[in-house]
């Protein structure tokens, strides 16, 4: 109860939480949405193949795309993004190009190293759930005469899909979260609106106690997302 009446002095009170304020906060969230989604999204979309050619018997198809997995796995996300953000101006003949523009602002390099990130951990979800496929459901595949590609896309994929959903929901998850040190390249996303209404303020634990609360209600959403998705594609393997 004193909590209760605690926080909303504190709302009521504090002039941090002004609609000056919020609007830093709700820009802050749009930018942490958009980068988290569109990461997520092509890191997927690279990882679907990835994970294909990472489970191939080719050891030249396999090998380099596990040296990529190793190397984005093995290293921090700080220093991928300081690579790809601080690194990307010694490109030669980068500044005199066209993706110039996009290069030189904050967000695009962000989204880079996060997609890169994101994609080395799927692929190996992804490469693990493959691997796992029962022998019979392949076997049966083959018995309908069903060509490896046409095996894998019906059969092999949409299986590994369904296995590899809670790992991915925790990759999910670590992404949102790992998303508070896109704030160090200068990208105002939550963790930047928090440290900007800081350093005006003086307000620490009000300004980031509000934004770890935001963080907390995206993460609790984001579980109940996966675990309904869960409930229906796993409903089979639940006991009758």
């Amino acid at each position: 109860m004193e909590l209760m009446t605690w926080f909303t002095e504190l709302l009521e009170g504090n002039l941090i939480f002004t609609p000056q304020t919020l609007s830093y906060y709700w820009d802050g969230l749009v930018t942490t949405t958009q980068l988290v989604f569109l990461s997520l999204l092509a890191g997927l979309v690279l990882a679907v193949p990835l994970a294909i050619g990472r489970s191939s018997r080719h050891r030249w198809i396999s090998l380099p795309i596990y040296a990529y997995t190793y190397v984005f796995r093995g290293t921090p996300l700080l220093i991928q993004l300081y690579i790809i953000y601080y690194g990307v101006v010694f490109v030669d003949g980068i500044q005199e190009s066209i993706f110039w523009p996009l290069l030189r602002e904050a967000f695009y390099p962000a989204l880079i190293a996060f997609t890169l990130n994101t994609a080395a951990y799927t692929t190996e979800i992804f490469r693990g759930a493959i691997k796992a496929t029962a022998r019979g459901e392949i076997e049966a595949a083959r018995a309908y005469g069903m060509s490896q590609s046409l095996m894998m896309r019906r059969i092999i994929l949409p299986s590994a899909f369904r296995r590899a959903l809670p790992a991915y929901g925790n990759e999910v998850i670590f992404m949102l979260h790992a998303s508070a040190i896109a704030s160090v390249v200068t990208l105002m996303d939550l963790t930047g609106a928090a440290r900007f209404v800081y350093a005006r303020f003086y307000a620490p634990f009000e300004a980031f106690l509000f934004v770890a609360a935001i963080y907390l209600c995206l993460t609790f959403a984001i579980l109940y997302f996966f675990r309904f998705l869960e409930k229906r594609l796993l409903a089979h393997l639940k006991p009758a």
